[in-house]
Protein backbone atom coordinates (compact mmCIF):
# COMPACT_ATOMS: atom_id res chain seq x y z
CA UNK A 1 0.00 0.00 0.00
CA UNK A 2 1.13 3.58 -0.46
CA UNK A 3 0.48 7.03 0.90
CA UNK A 4 -1.66 7.89 -2.14
CA UNK A 5 -3.79 4.77 -1.73
CA UNK A 6 -4.40 5.73 1.92
CA UNK A 7 -5.48 9.21 0.84
CA UNK A 8 -7.73 7.71 -1.85
CA UNK A 9 -9.37 5.37 0.69
CA UNK A 10 -10.07 8.29 3.01
CA UNK A 11 -11.40 10.51 0.24
CA UNK A 12 -13.67 7.73 -1.02
CA UNK A 13 -15.22 7.74 2.46
CA UNK A 14 -15.54 11.54 2.59
CA UNK A 15 -12.42 12.39 4.60
CA UNK A 16 -9.72 14.75 3.34
CA UNK A 17 -6.21 15.31 4.64
CA UNK A 18 -7.24 18.92 5.25
CA UNK A 19 -10.19 17.91 7.45
CA UNK A 20 -7.86 15.83 9.64
CA UNK A 21 -5.31 18.67 9.70
CA UNK A 22 -8.03 21.03 10.99
CA UNK A 23 -8.47 18.74 14.00
CA UNK A 24 -4.71 18.69 14.55
CA UNK A 25 -4.62 22.48 14.42
CA UNK A 26 -7.42 22.73 16.96
CA UNK A 27 -5.61 20.35 19.31
CA UNK A 28 -2.17 21.98 19.06
CA UNK A 29 -2.62 25.70 18.28
CA UNK A 30 -3.18 26.63 21.93
CA UNK A 31 0.25 25.19 22.77
CA UNK A 32 2.06 26.49 19.68
CA UNK A 33 0.71 29.92 18.66
CA UNK A 34 2.93 29.99 15.57
CA UNK A 35 1.58 26.66 14.33
CA UNK A 36 0.51 26.80 10.69
CA UNK A 37 -2.08 24.86 8.79
CA UNK A 38 0.68 23.71 6.46
CA UNK A 39 2.59 22.15 9.36
CA UNK A 40 -0.57 20.31 10.42
CA UNK A 41 -1.11 19.03 6.88
CA UNK A 42 2.53 17.90 6.71
CA UNK A 43 2.12 16.07 10.01
CA UNK A 44 -1.02 14.24 8.82
CA UNK A 45 0.80 13.29 5.62
CA UNK A 46 3.73 11.95 7.65
CA UNK A 47 1.38 9.76 9.68
CA UNK A 48 -0.35 8.52 6.53
CA UNK A 49 3.08 7.73 5.09
CA UNK A 50 3.64 5.03 7.71
CA UNK A 51 2.99 1.54 6.35
CA UNK A 52 1.41 0.27 9.59
CA UNK A 53 -1.04 3.20 9.49
CA UNK A 54 -1.89 2.44 5.87
CA UNK A 55 -2.59 -1.22 6.65
CA UNK A 56 -4.68 -0.34 9.69
CA UNK A 57 -6.69 2.13 7.65
CA UNK A 58 -7.20 -0.41 4.88
CA UNK A 59 -8.42 -3.02 7.38
CA UNK A 60 -10.90 -0.75 9.16
CA UNK A 61 -12.36 0.73 5.99
CA UNK A 62 -12.75 -2.73 4.46
CA UNK A 63 -14.72 -3.85 7.51
CA UNK A 64 -16.97 -0.77 7.36
CA UNK A 65 -17.61 -1.33 3.65
CA UNK A 66 -18.31 -5.04 4.08
CA UNK A 67 -20.81 -4.17 6.81
CA UNK A 68 -22.54 -1.69 4.48
CA UNK A 69 -22.92 -4.48 1.93
CA UNK A 70 -24.18 -6.85 4.67
CA UNK A 71 -21.36 -9.29 3.96
CA UNK A 72 -20.18 -9.94 7.51
CA UNK A 73 -21.18 -13.05 9.48
CA UNK A 74 -23.62 -12.73 12.35
CA UNK A 75 -23.46 -11.54 15.06
CA UNK A 76 -20.63 -9.32 13.71
CA UNK A 77 -22.95 -7.81 11.08
CA UNK A 78 -25.52 -6.80 13.69
CA UNK A 79 -22.84 -5.35 15.98
CA UNK A 80 -21.51 -3.21 13.14
CA UNK A 81 -24.97 -2.04 12.05
CA UNK A 82 -25.82 -1.01 15.62
CA UNK A 83 -22.36 0.50 16.22
CA UNK A 84 -22.48 -1.34 19.52
CA UNK A 85 -20.84 0.86 22.17
CA UNK A 86 -19.22 -2.06 24.00
CA UNK A 87 -17.73 -3.57 20.83
CA UNK A 88 -14.38 -1.79 21.34
CA UNK A 89 -12.43 -3.40 18.51
CA UNK A 90 -12.74 -0.19 16.51
CA UNK A 91 -10.92 1.75 19.22
CA UNK A 92 -8.42 -1.07 19.68
CA UNK A 93 -7.49 -0.96 16.00
CA UNK A 94 -7.13 2.83 16.07
CA UNK A 95 -4.91 2.70 19.15
CA UNK A 96 -2.21 1.14 17.00
CA UNK A 97 -2.04 4.41 15.07
CA UNK A 98 -1.89 6.61 18.17
CA UNK A 99 1.37 5.11 19.36
CA UNK A 100 3.31 5.82 16.17
CA UNK A 101 4.64 9.06 17.71
CA UNK A 102 4.66 8.12 21.37
CA UNK A 103 2.19 7.80 24.20
CA UNK A 104 1.02 11.42 23.97
CA UNK A 105 -1.11 10.24 21.05
CA UNK A 106 -3.10 8.05 23.42
CA UNK A 107 -4.39 10.98 25.46
CA UNK A 108 -5.23 12.89 22.29
CA UNK A 109 -7.14 9.90 20.95
CA UNK A 110 -9.14 9.53 24.16
CA UNK A 111 -10.09 13.20 24.01
CA UNK A 112 -11.08 13.02 20.34
CA UNK A 113 -13.03 9.79 20.85
CA UNK A 114 -15.02 11.54 23.59
CA UNK A 115 -15.76 14.90 21.93
CA UNK A 116 -15.89 13.78 18.25
CA UNK A 117 -14.27 16.94 16.89
CA UNK A 118 -14.76 17.99 13.25
CA UNK A 119 -15.00 15.28 10.63
CA UNK A 120 -14.87 12.62 13.36
CA UNK A 121 -18.31 13.71 14.58
CA UNK A 122 -19.61 13.94 11.03
CA UNK A 123 -18.54 10.35 10.37
CA UNK A 124 -19.97 9.16 13.66
CA UNK A 125 -23.34 10.83 13.01
CA UNK A 126 -23.84 9.68 9.40
CA UNK A 127 -26.90 7.48 8.98
CA UNK A 128 -26.30 6.58 5.31
CA UNK A 129 -22.97 4.81 5.92
CA UNK A 130 -21.29 2.55 8.43
CA UNK A 131 -18.19 4.23 9.85
CA UNK A 132 -17.68 2.13 12.97
CA UNK A 133 -13.95 1.90 12.33
CA UNK A 134 -13.36 5.02 10.24
CA UNK A 135 -14.30 7.63 12.84
CA UNK A 136 -11.84 6.05 15.30
CA UNK A 137 -9.15 5.65 12.65
CA UNK A 138 -9.42 9.35 11.77
CA UNK A 139 -9.18 10.21 15.48
CA UNK A 140 -6.09 8.00 15.70
CA UNK A 141 -4.48 9.71 12.71
CA UNK A 142 -5.23 13.17 14.12
CA UNK A 143 -3.92 12.18 17.56
CA UNK A 144 -0.71 10.78 16.08
CA UNK A 145 -0.20 13.86 13.91
CA UNK A 146 -0.74 16.06 16.98
CA UNK A 147 1.76 14.02 18.97
CA UNK A 148 4.25 14.36 16.13
CA UNK A 149 3.94 18.16 16.31
CA UNK A 150 4.33 18.14 20.09
CA UNK A 151 7.54 16.11 19.78
CA UNK A 152 8.99 18.34 17.07
CA UNK A 153 8.60 21.73 18.72
CA UNK A 154 11.34 23.46 20.66
CA UNK A 155 9.24 23.59 23.81
CA UNK A 156 10.07 19.94 24.44
CA UNK A 157 12.73 19.88 27.13
CA UNK A 158 15.40 17.36 27.84
CA UNK A 159 16.01 16.95 31.57
CA UNK A 160 19.38 15.65 32.76
CA UNK A 161 19.38 12.40 34.66
CA UNK A 162 20.05 12.79 38.37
Amino acid sequence: MSYQLAVNLLERRGVSVDSIAEIVYTLQSAYYPDLSGEECIASVKAVLGKREVQYTLMTGIALDELAEKKLLPQPFQAIMEADESLYGADETLALGITGVYGMIGLTGFGYLDKIKLGVIGELNDRKDAINVFLDDLVAGIAAAASARIAHRHDRARVYPLA
